[in-house]
């Protein structure tokens, strides 16, 4: 049977039928991504609103931000930096008494007193603690206060004050752990004497303080008749600090407690 097409149709080639694909493919695409733009067209629409109804708050935090960082800065600025100078400025006869103190062989006790309360109408390091705490030369006056206190054998007070010291200094920081330590054992408390010697020890290792505190660490541990722990110690030092003076005799103690 014969077989005729209708008039006017005429059947699309192959490149015309890939065309026609191509435009569906995209009208899809472009759909797609209308709707995802409509998304967050409303998504953006909801977070203007949110933004609207609660900017009295939004406006609220930022400013309360605004005015601590400016209340910060003006504290800094006009409190801390004064105080500051005027701590360092009573300080000074302070530090003067206290370092004739440690370099005197008479005479120390008052010196340190003096170096403690006050001397030419200006404070000593013990009001300088209480008056500018919170500063640097306030922290560093609790110190020295807890220093001269362990050498005028007040060792209770040279305890309280050492402990309120901090500092990322790493021979200070080391320091008064160790003082602390010192003071405990003129207490005769050695048990308590011993912790401090073995944190100090542990802390910021070096070649000037930790083998001074494994020193004292080792003694006191033999004191308590600790003889393995007091070993340790002294192996510590000739092993790692051979070239340090608390190495000298160390053969002999470590024969003693052996």
């Amino acid at each position: 049977m014969a077989t005729y097409n209708k008039r006017g149709f005429k059947a699309p080639k192959p490149k015309e039928v890939e065309d026609i694909e191509e435009n569906v493919d995209i009208d899809a695409q472009d759909s797609t991504t209308a709707e995802v733009f409509n998304t967050l067209d409303v998504g953006a629409s909801k977070a203007e609103e949110w933004v609207v109804r609660n900017q009295k708050y939004i406006f609220g935090i930022v400013g309360a931000i605004a005015l601590v960082t400016v209340g910060f800065l003006l504290y800094q600025k006009f409190v801390v930096e004064p105080k500051q100078l005027e701590a360092a400025d009573e300080m000074f006869v302070a530090q003067q008494n206290f370092q004739k103190a440690i370099d005197a062989t008479t005479g120390q006790d008052s010196l340190f007193n003096l170096a403690l309360n006050g001397a030419e109408g200006k404070y000593g390091f013990v009001k300088i603690a209480e008056e500018y705490a919170g500063t640097d030369a306030g922290n560093l006056a609790n110190y020295y206060a807890g220093i001269a206190y362990l050498n005028t054998g007040k060792n209770t007070e040279a305890i309280t004050y050492l402990d309120k010291f901090s500092s990322d200094d790493m021979i200070l920081s080391t320091l008064a752990q160790g003082a602390i330590g010192d003071a405990f054992a003129q207490k005769n408390q050695l048990k308590e004497a011993l912790d401090y010697y073995k944190k100090a020890a542990e802390m910021n290792e070096n070649d000037l303080t930790t083998p001074r505190f494994l020193l004292k660490a080792g003694q006191t541990a033999y004191t308590l008749g600790q003889k393995a722990e007091a070993l340790q110690f002294f192996t510590q030092i000739k092993e790692k600090y051979e070239s340090a003076p608390e190495a000298r005799n160390i053969d002999g103690l470590i024969g003693m407690v052996q």
